[in-house]
């Protein structure tokens, strides 16, 4: 590597298909779901590697920051940039790409990254997220793509072409389309090619491309982030331990509402020149429902997952179950039981995706005190 390299943690979210643990004042990624570390502060773990602290960067809601901070007290207090509402990640991976070119003083590489994954191989994630920075040193957009382990139909997928010099022993190839969340006989088609990788979100770049593809597909968001940008300058050093200035606060609160909602796949990657994948193995899960903790987790001999409480089992199977105090089951299998202080959830283990119906659900009827 001959640029500076950063990473960029996207912290927001509300994690609504773990509710209800996950709320809106405690989303997944501050949750201790995977032991004694919270979601967070194993993305944090991970990069400490190979990322100085003063170049690691989050972006999150008003309203986790200083937890957030508080958690991972090595990083400097100044590079938690915070969002006053959700836009999807486009806008936030803009603005993170600018903040990393100010901290840089010009051109740097940034890694995009989120804070609620598991990987479970996390040394061959640091060398991968290495190598994808060289890659992207030559000008690609780099993109992490996933080795299928299933025919899922609930990941989108990334086809790749042709195959591009090598990065640091990692296989390169050319991206040519994402693909939708696709039907189960198309899932089993990609599985079965080799040519799909699973969509970790997960991307690498120049932030003089980010700034390029912005301009170019979304101009009116990269004038906006421009704006924000601008504040920078008043910005404590990158050794600093304060927040961002007042400047930056007041600026974003009267231009982040009006900034355009949209995703980095759609607003950006579909769209973007010269964009590479390197599939790889590496452990991933979104932690994208309970019943991915399943997955995760150390089972018993039963099969069954506990998280925090006390689990009396007769004759219970494939089940996981989250509470702080004793749960006792009788010839149950394969369900989701999470007992919180103010709502219980129950449902089959392969339904544990419309958990985010009964959110929104809730936001409808508004019973936001269970939100």
């Amino acid at each position: 590597m001959h640029l500076p390299y950063y990473a960029l943690i996207m912290a927001g979210g509300s994690g609504s298909r773990l509710w209800p643990l996950s709320r809106q004042d405690s989303p997944k990624q501050v949750l201790k779901l995977l032991g004694e570390r919270t979601m967070f502060q194993l993305a944090v773990d991970r990069l400490l590697p190979i990322f100085a602290p003063e170049r690691i960067i989050t972006v999150t809601t008003v309203d986790l920051a200083d937890e957030l901070a508080a958690q991972a007290p090595m990083l400097p207090r100044g590079n938690f940039l915070v969002e006053p509402q959700g836009r999807g990640t486009a806008p936030v991976i803009g603005l993170g790409a600018l903040f990393a070119r100010h901290l840089a003083g010009g051109e740097a590489v940034v890694a995009c990254l989120t804070a609620d994954h598991y990987i479970k191989d996390a040394q061959k994630f640091q060398q991968v997220l290495c190598a994808a920075g060289e890659a992207a040193e030559r000008g690609h957009i780099v993109t992490l793509g996933i080795r299928p382990s299933f025919a899922s139909t609930g990941f989108g997928y990334l086809q790749q072409g042709e195959s591009l010099p090598a990065a640091d022993g990692f296989a390169l190839y050319r991206m040519i389309a994402f693909k939708e969340k696709p039907d189960e006989e198309t899932a089993a088609e990609f599985f079965a090619d080799g040519l799909h990788s699973w969509n970790s979100g997960m991307f690498v770049w120049m932030t003089g491309r980010v700034a390029d593809e912005f301009a170019r597909q979304l101009p009116d968001t990269a004038a906006k982030l421009n704006e924000v940008a601008r504040t920078f300058q008043s910005a404590p050093g990158r050794h600093a331990s304060q927040s961002l200035p007042h400047q930056y606060l007041e600026t974003i609160g009267r231009i982040w509402p009006t900034v355009e909602k949209q995703t980095i796949d759609y607003g950006i990657m579909e769209g973007a020149k010269d964009v590479a994948v390197i599939p790889v193995d590496i452990g991933w899960s979104d932690v994208g429902s309970w019943a991915s903790l399943l997955d995760i987790l150390e089972p018993d001999e039963q099969g069954n997952v506990v998280i925090g409480g006390q689990h009396l089992s007769v004759d219970t199977t494939g089940t996981l179950i989250s509470s702080n105090r004793l749960v006792a089951t009788i010839g149950l299998t394969d369900l989701i039981i999470v007992d919180t202080d103010d709502a219980l959830l129950v449902c089959p283990r392969d339904r544990s995706q419309e958990v985010k119906q009964i959110v929104e659900r809730l936001q409808q009827q508004k019973e936001y005190k269970y939100l």
